[in-house]
């Protein structure tokens, strides 16, 4: 085992030789999520498959090859631990012209945990898979169509769930959405997190698993609680979990390095970036230049300690945040994608004497690519109804969209395409450079 995980390591090493300098260290954190991802594959040869030493294969002129339909499965059942099990689930398979892509293995303190990634006939429903698997003695059994995505091995898809967080801090919960399927995660601060009866205090520095929930540490303190009400999760699920936090912990506050420099219509220029917690007092500023109506049509009432919000809207654990800086360095900007649970909100303010100049459109048309990217299936934006800005910027992303009204507060939910083009381009601007 140490030899593997030193040869993960040397991998690890070249693979962010091109990126960011991280220390040998601090890939030990890697090593371990890959190695608890390891892959045992199994399977049973049936007799009496082979063709007759006679069977070329060859069909008689004009008759041509049955083609069907197939469709990809991912399935869970929980089988025995105990010989012949497993094998006896593969021939009833086998016997159903199923084959068995890939499988994983989580042990548990009575039996295992077999995930498979199976390709059938289209026909096959998926409770009929179910059924079948039941009487070949398959328990807890569990289901979902799979698409193409999911032919990749385990191992190199949690390199991949690796390297997105160690570039970017943000990228932690989507991460850990993407490595463990359908489910809720929500970073609870502090202070939320004992008044939610989840207190840091309880929360061991290993985390906690309860069948259908997890628990960990988070690296700036609080709380990140995963939920998965339809799959319990597996010890092998945890301790992924746990090293992609260690990960992130061990690395510390990280954003991508890129921006862009545009030119507005009367020749002024304005950078688009990325910002974090770091951006906290000029975000402070900007929002002193605002007026009451601004920021009463962004957080819809009257704002008082900015403090209180600000750490929030800009911490990379609750989503991404742009802004948008003059020549200066200053703020007049800002754009957030937020993290709710498993929806996904965007909202923007814009200084007043930089409204109407086409920033918002261009903040909102990046998050959108952004939500697009991490594979959002729609975002929401919450406003008021005489916001006409925000309404018309929504439409220009020419995305469906679904409009809801409730004592004055508009939510309108738009539908993103499963490839989302690039960021909306800045009306009557000219981008001059990306570095």
């Amino acid at each position: 085992m140490s030899r593997d995980l030193s040869d993960v390591t040397d991998a690890l090493t070249h693979l962010f030789a091109h990126g960011p300098a991280v220390p040998a260290m601090l890939l030990a954190p890697v090593a371990t999520l890959i190695a608890t991802a390891g892959v045992r594959t199994r399977w049973s040869q049936r007799h009496g498959q082979a063709p007759p030493p006679d069977d070329t294969g060859a069909r008689p002129p004009g008759a041509e090859a049955e083609t069907e339909t197939s469709a990809l499965w991912r399935m869970r059942t929980t089988v025995r631990d105990a010989p012949g099990s497993l094998a006896a689930l593969c021939a009833a398979l086998a016997d159903r012209r199923i084959d068995i892509l890939s499988l994983q293995t989580h042990p548990l303190a009575e039996g295992t945990v077999d995930e498979f990634l199976l390709r059938a006939p289209g026909e096959l429903a998926g409770s009929e898979l179910t059924d079948l698997v039941t009487e070949a003695g398959g328990a807890h059994t569990w289901t979902e169509r799979a698409d193409a995505h999911d032919l990749v091995d385990a191992p190199t898809r949690l390199l991949g769930l690796a390297t997105r967080t160690a570039l970017d801090a943000a990228e932690l919960p989507l991460a850990l959405r993407q490595l463990l399927g359908r489910c809720t995660i929500r970073s609870l601060p502090a202070s939320t997190a004992g008044s939610a009866g989840s207190a840091v205090d309880d929360v061991p520095p290993q985390g906690t698993l309860e069948d259908t929930v997890l628990r960990l540490r988070a690296p700036e303190g609080g709380v990140i609680s995963v939920e998965r009400p339809y799959l319990p999760f597996t010890p092998a699920e945890f301790a992924r979990a746990r090293a992609l936090v260690e990960l992130d912990a061990r690395l510390g506050p990280r954003l991508p390095r890129g921006r862009d420099e545009l030119t507005l219509s009367e020749g002024r220029n304005i950078t688009v970036r990325r910002a974090d917690t770091r951006d906290v007092e000029a975000a402070k500023a900007m929002h002193e230049r605002c007026s009451a109506r601004t920021l009463g049509m962004r957080y819809h009432g009257p704002v008082g300690d900015a403090d209180r919000y600000l750490n929030h809207l800009l911490s990379p654990r609750f989503g991404r945040t742009l802004a948008v800086q003059t020549a200066s360095g200053r703020i007049v900007g800002l754009g957030h994608l937020l993290w709710d649970g498993d929806e996904t909100e965007v909202a923007l303010l814009v200084e007043d004497a930089w409204q109407r100049r086409g920033v918002g459109a261009e903040l909102l048309g990046r998050l959108v690519a952004m939500a697009a990217e991490t594979g959002c299936e729609s975002v929401y934006a919450v406003t008021q109804a005489s916001n006409t800005g925000m309404v018309a910027a929504m439409r220009g992303l020419g995305l469906p969209l679904d409009y809801q009204i409730e004592e004055g507060t508009l939510v309108v939910t738009a539908r993103l395409a499963p490839a989302s083009p690039a960021a909306v381009p800045l009306a009557h601007a000219e981008r001059i450079g990306t570095d």
